[in-house]
């Protein structure tokens, strides 16, 4: 069969399918704002070669199979409808026990939910693995749960069905919405600077660029959404953020990963984010300074596993105990025992300064400083860098403390909830700031809780070093 997929005008989309079919571009991301026919390009490459080579196999990956069946499926069954006019119930039809279109030619077309679980994490998207696919596409990638590993992890498994005998190329096209994760880092920052690998590229559609809209179609829409879902969804604006809470600005965040002039003082820390049975990351990072690296990132850790860990990196790096933070919640004060002077963070424990709520939010506070400030610099890999920088994107001003007015953080229940998961990699950083903070302020603080102490505490610590006062 030959399929023929009309652009009526729409360049954008006739340029995707031109990439679509030629022997260089083995990734192509297109989208940006609202109304740029991201989904029927996505249907159009997929189901057009589905119906024109025979036994070939396809994935369409979204974040949750409800969404795919909600929202993806009629897009399928309109440009089988009014675009190919074909009967899709003869032509493809859908299995929904198994999810999978069964087409007439022998070639299959899964809906997979691209959501990523615990057990991703933990075994690296092995689900995908059995799966031998001509060619695949995710749709709105920018939605939560889907991961940059998670999409390279379906990518990788096309090629495999009867690529060779048709000369098809493992294509694998993705499609969003401006989005400020992997999406920012992989696909535009790298098409705005014109660094794109010649086997990538990213087109940059949006309403204007789509001729069937309805004439009315952005006029009111421009009336019901907000001025942050306006510069993103209809100027295509993937800078813009208009959150007066975000306590870091958002090009200090990117220079974070850049900021060269940054130098090793000899100094050297481990500030460790602790999980124990799958709960959240055991995150540890390892400091020269204000340098910092991720040499530990692993999920479902024992405690004896952390603990060899540990103590392995702190002689790899040659760090002292007193040098180590760890956070406080259970985990952290099994850790003291067996690596005595580590310091347990207790980011509940009231603050020495009168303007912020608790200790952690002062440290919140001081790590927006330090990045505002471009003081610090974070090397690690594409993906960590992603992480963090959505993370810290959560370092926000939280609710004003009734009757005190003091300077607070967003609670970490919101940030989970809005996140999807622990952040780990902000507590992480934020733990760092305890000798930040001690250094800066110069105050004696209690092992303990980092808390000032009245001189005539019989135990106290000054920078990390015990100092014993008397009556």
């Amino acid at each position: 069969m030959n399929i023929r997929f009309d652009c009526r005008g729409n360049e954008k989309q006739f340029e995707c399918f031109e990439q679509w079919h030629d022997q260089e571009h083995i990734r192509i991301g297109y989208g940006g704002g609202v109304g740029g026919a991201k989904s029927f390009t996505g249907v159009g490459c997929i189901f057009g070669d589905a119906l024109t080579y025979p036994n070939t196999s396809y994935a369409i990956g979204r974040s949750a199979l409800n969404d795919l069946r909600k929202y993806t499926r009629p897009s399928i069954d309109k440009v089988f409808r009014e675009v190919y006019r074909l009967n899709i119930e003869y032509y493809a039809p859908f299995n929904g026990q198994d999810n999978v279109y069964n087409l007439y030619n022998g070639s299959k077309v899964y809906l997979v939910p691209m959501e990523e679980t615990p057990t991703d994490i933990a075994d690296n998207y092995q689900r995908f693995g059995s799966m031998e696919l001509t060619r695949a596409w995710v749709e709105e990638a920018g939605e939560h749960g889907v991961t940059e590993k998670g999409v390279n992890a379906l990518f990788a498994r096309c090629g495999r069905q009867n690529n060779d005998k048709y000369g098809l190329r493992a294509k694998g096209l993705i499609t969003f919405n401006p989005s400020k994760n992997f999406l920012y880092h992989t696909y535009y920052l790298p098409y705005r600077n014109g660094t794109l690998p010649p086997h990538m590229s990213f087109i940059m559609a949006s309403a204007k660029d789509n001729k069937c809209l309805p004439p009315n179609y952005i006029p009111d829409l421009l009336l019901t959404i907000s001025e942050n879902e306006k510069q993103r969804l209809i100027f295509n604006n993937w800078e813009y953020d208009d959150d007066p809470a975000t306590l870091c600005d958002y090009q200090a965040i990117q220079d974070l990963f850049l900021n060269e002039h940054i130098q090793p003082t000899g100094k050297r820390y481990i500030s460790a984010d602790l999980a124990m049975q799958g709960r959240d990351l055991f995150v540890a990072s390892c400091w020269d300074g204000l340098i910092g690296r991720f040499p530990i990132i692993q999920g479902k850790s024992s405690g004896k596993t952390i603990e060899d860990d540990l103590r392995a990196l702190m002689i790899d790096e040659q760090v002292p105990n007193s040098n180590i933070v760890a956070d406080s919640d259970g985990m952290g004060n099994y850790l003291e025992s067996y690596l005595q002077g580590i310091k347990p963070f207790h980011g509940n424990a009231s603050s020495d300064s009168v303007e912020f709520r608790n200790y952690k939010d002062r440290c919140g506070y001081k790590l927006a400083e330090l990045i505002n400030a471009r003081k610090m610099r974070i090397i690690c890999s594409q993906e960590v860098k992603v992480e963090i920088a959505k993370e810290l994107g959560y370092l926000k001003t939280g609710s004003m403390v009734a009757d005190t007015s003091k300077k607070t953080l967003m609670s970490k229940k919101d940030i989970i909830s809005q996140l999807g998961h622990s952040p780990n990699y902000l507590d992480n950083l934020i733990m760092r700031m305890a000798f930040e903070l001690n250094q800066s302020d110069g105050s004696f603080v209690l092992r303990e809780n980092n808390i000032p102490l009245p001189m005539n505490t019989a135990e106290i610590y000054y920078k990390g070093r015990k100092i014993t006062k008397l009556n």
